[in-house]
């Protein structure tokens, strides 16, 4: 049952329900992702497509839709003879769970038979159910790493890969992927978002008329599914018949020099990596010609194919927002404006945005922050005098160019979601062990197991080469490799860090820490402190980016509440220990340690400190006290924490500083 294609109240579903239909026209296109807010039919859009798709003739009784025109020679049912008689069924559309097993992605194989019969016992995942149709994966932002990698090969290869100690099984796995995702709670990996091939934003539309029809539609819905998809059954066969017509029109379609010009030289204004992007606006553009019941690329197609192709792959950093400069972009295919194609329909205007340089571009940055670099003078002096109580904030300062930073990481063996921070135990890394499965083998541990099964051989009645293996001799293998961690930033925004200059510089190291914690998978979180009391900037999320906004705009000035901030902190870690218990966190201090906030500030904060020490919380204390003359403070209350405490300058990987310290540290622990 499928609800009506368009949401007219949602921004951007336009574009959306485009970017599907030119997948359906051309798989070859490479799916589409969708970003946006929650509630805005984005995963409607999607399952509406599903109806839309043309049937598809598969070999009867074949587990892996084999086409009888031409089967896989390697499918696991086959060998299937080319030209046989086939039946035509819908297209499917597999939804892929973020917490899917990797057995339930690309399929199990029965070790235990494969061992002790030789039989390739195999049964297909959810890789061989959407061959030839739809894989959707709904927050594929939250998808484990380990599941991603797997998802690139297939889309890579077009085949899936099952591999179990020397036994393998191989069949086709050609999709069209579709993923979904709210930006707020996290980005993809560049891998993963290079691999989609249209991106579109959408939001849901401030027009009360369009949202009350939004409702009016959805109230109609539930009132009678079956006659209101009856209301609609014309129109989705008027699309379904043009997809048909469009596919049929594709090999046709001519995409002449001078649209392959502007496509290359849009690809280059726009400086984005590799050749990929080149590709998916060529086959983008040929599948809107041929959606539009023409034979010819037009400047329009090319123009409306980089809309779609190129938002996701200009980012440099996971800190730039996607979107396209729309009167570059125009500059750009007038200048190389071929003279091969037809010329385009008088009547048909510009649909960028009106003026301003596009709403879909990234806006200019301003020359500094709010009011002058120079006049401005710091709540308190570098010297650590308290500040009264009533004196007013400095508006936010812009963070200092990032820099790569040394890796932080949560002593022991954890037992987290797999990330790239700290060691722990998880399904993928090197062999360190083996024990009984508990449960489904997934990882047989060959050298255990054979050692378990051979003293017991003669009592079996062996009698031939072959090894007589049993359930009780499988052995699991244990592996070791890195979890992500949950880093919470704890970050002083008093008056002692007012300082233009200094507040910038520490900015940066946060904000460096950030792209650390982004590309190591973890989940961040901001506490900052300030005035008469602590707040929680940003409760613990999965978007990095998120983070960053929030840093930018953190205002400063101020006393030092530095136990208000600690104790928040502690309130924050234990709240987030109930939510994932196996997560463990990694508390960053960036203070120069002074404390003028509040009654007995200096004793207080060593008491919360020590709340920390106590159940054994990582921290590390980046250390921002400046000047000739040092007090130290920031080293004590590592000390209290239980932590180490680092420099901004020994922060950066390239430190010489960091460099010294870390060869003494290692001679001291070898003493």
């Amino acid at each position: 049952m499928s609800t009506p294609f368009p949401f007219t109240a949602v921004v951007g579903q336009d574009d959306l329900r485009l970017a599907l239909l030119l997948n359906a026209v051309s798989p070859a296109v490479g799916g589409v992702l969708v970003r946006g807010e929650k509630g805005t039919a984005k995963s409607t859009a999607v399952r509406a497509l599903s109806a839309l798709m043309p049937e598809v003739d598969v070999v009867p009784e074949c587990r892996f839709s084999c086409n009888p025109g031409s089967p896989d020679p390697a499918c696991p049912d086959g060998p299937h003879v080319p030209g046989a008689d086939g039946r035509s069924r819908p297209a499917r559309m597999v939804e892929l769970p973020v917490g899917a097993s990797e057995d339930r992605l690309v399929g199990a194989l029965d070790i235990e038979r494969a061992l002790s019969e030789g039989v390739k016992a195999f049964e297909p995942g959810l890789l061989a159910a959407a061959h030839r149709g739809i894989l959707y994966v709904d927050e594929v932002n939250l998808l484990h790493d380990h599941l991603v990698d797997l998802l690139l090969d297939a889309a890579a290869m077009g085949a899936s890969y099952v591999e179990r100690e020397g036994v393998s099984v191989r069949h086709a796995a050609r999709f069209l992927l579709v993923g979904t995702m709210n930006p707020e709670e996290g980005e993809l990996r560049p891998q993963l978002l290079d691999r989609f091939g249209l991106t579109v934003e959408v939001a849901a539309s401030r027009e009360p008329d369009q949202r009350v029809e939004v409702v009016r539609r959805r109230l109609a819905y539930d009132a009678d599914p079956d006659g209101f998809a009856a209301r609609w059954a014309d129109e989705e066969a008027d699309v379904r018949a043009r997809i048909v017509a469009a596919r049929e029109l594709l090999p046709s379609v001519r995409l002449g020099d001078g649209a392959l010009r502007q496509i290359a030289a849009t690809c280059a204004a726009f400086e984005v990596d590799g050749m990929r992007a080149d590709i998916v606006m060529a086959r983008t553009a040929t599948a809107l010609a041929a959606w539009a019941g023409r034979t010819d690329v037009l400047a329009e197609d090319v123009r409306q194919a980089a809309l779609l192709a190129l938002p996701h792959r200009r980012r440099r950093n996971p800190f730039d927002a996607p979107g396209l400069d729309e009167d570059k972009l125009d500059e750009t295919l007038e200048e190389f404006s071929g003279d091969d194609e037809p010329d385009p329909d008088p009547d048909q205007g510009p649909d960028g945005p009106d003026g301003g340089g596009g709403g879909g571009g990234q806006p200019e940055p301003d020359d500094g922050p709010q009011g002058d670099d120079t006049g401005a003078t710091p709540e308190a002096g570098e010297g650590g005098q308290p500040q009264p109580s009533g004196a007013g904030e400095q508006s936010a300062v812009r963070a200092a160019e990032p820099f790569r930073t040394k890796v932080l990481s949560v002593p022991g063996i954890g037992e987290g979601a797999a990330g790239r921070r700290s060691r722990a135990r998880t399904e993928h890394g090197r062999t360190t062990g083996s024990r009984r499965p508990r449960g489904t083998l997934t990882k047989l541990h060959l050298a255990a197991t054979v050692q378990a099964a051979a003293p017991h051989q003669r009592a079996r009645g062996r009698s031939g080469p072959g090894l007589v293996v049993r359930r009780d001799d499988l052995r699991q293998a244990t592996r070791e490799g890195r979890e992500g961690n949950l880093v919470l930033f704890v970050v002083d925004a008093s008056g002692s860090m007012a300082a233009r200059q200094r507040m910038s510089a520490v900015k940066g190291a946060v904000l460096s820490l950030l792209l650390d914690a982004y590309q190591r998978r973890d989940k961040v979180g901001l506490v900052t402190f300030r005035g008469s009391g602590a707040d929680v900037a940003l409760p613990p999320t999965s978007s990095v980016d998120a983070a960053a906004a929030r840093l930018e705009s953190l205002p400063t000035g101020g006393r030092t509440p530095l136990a208000a901030g600690l104790l928040r902190a502690h309130d924050v870690l234990r709240v987030e220990r109930l939510r994932d218990p196996a997560r463990r966190p990694l508390v960053v201090l960036v203070t120069d340690g002074r404390a003028t906030g509040g009654p007995e500030p200096v004793a207080l904060a060593g008491r919360a400190a020590r709340l920390f020490a106590a159940e054994g919380v990582a921290s590390v204390v980046v250390d921002c006290e400046a000047g000739p003359v040092r007090l130290g403070l920031a080293g004590q209350l590592a000390g209290e924490l239980g932590g180490t405490a680092v420099t901004l300058d020994e922060l950066r990987a390239d430190s010489i500083a960091g460099l010294v310290r870390d060869v003494q540290g290692t001679s001291r622990r070898a003493a």
